[in-house]
């Protein structure tokens, strides 16, 4: 394989992996960047740890996705992260969860 036909593959599997990032991004509740991977997932606990001086995060994921072209099984049911480096979690947006502008709900 070349290398203009392997730069082509991999754009291939990084378009791929878009388009189901795209599909399955709304069945999730977070979303978790470590220095080595992107996470979806629905549960996440971070807690900092500190071992003889040297502070790291150990990251507990349920229910998730990766971000990985070259990993034929993204969805896992737990994962466990153990990184020296920042740790970004966001909480997705649910638009579908919403309250109406209008309605009971809202004060007058």
């Amino acid at each position: 394989m070349s290398s203009e036909d392997l730069e082509k593959y991999e754009t291939e599997m990084e378009l791929q992996l878009y388009r189901e990032y795209r599909d399955i991004v709304v069945q999730f509740s977070y979303v978790v960047e470590t220095e080595r991977r992107f996470y979806l997932a629905n549960a996440v606990d971070v807690q900092v740890r500190n071992a003889e001086g040297e502070v790291y995060f150990e990251v507990r994921m349920s229910d998730a996705w990766v971000w990985d072209m070259y990993r034929p099984a993204r969805f896992v049911k737990n994962v466990r992260v153990i990184t020296f480096k920042d740790v970004n979690v966001e909480e997705l947006d649910k638009p579908e969860l919403r309250l109406p502008e209008s309605g009971p709900f809202n004060e007058t």
